[in-house]
């Protein structure tokens, strides 16, 4: 099972990447987790200089932007 982790302390843009993310998941028949990071130590320790941010089974997709859930979607099955 995969590990999807969405970096962000809780802006509309966070909200939407987890939304998208989690959507991505549900159409995809891909068995992942989705879990929202949203301690400022917890996103340091990524070295994500923007957020939001997506990573996938520990390594850094996407910062910055809220991805499609097509995109997120092929970044899975990558």
């Amino acid at each position: 099972m995969k590990k999807v982790q969405i970096l962000g302390t809780g802006c509309p843009k966070c909200k939407a990447l987890y939304e998208n993310a989690k959507k991505a998941v549900e159409e995809s028949s891909i068995e992942a987790e989705v879990e929202k990071v949203d301690d400022i130590k917890e996103i340091v320790k990524f070295n994500v200089l923007s957020i939001p941010g997506i990573v996938i089974d520990g390594e850094v997709k996407s910062t910055g932007k809220v991805l499609s859930p097509e995109e997120i979607s092929n970044i899975l099955r990558s």
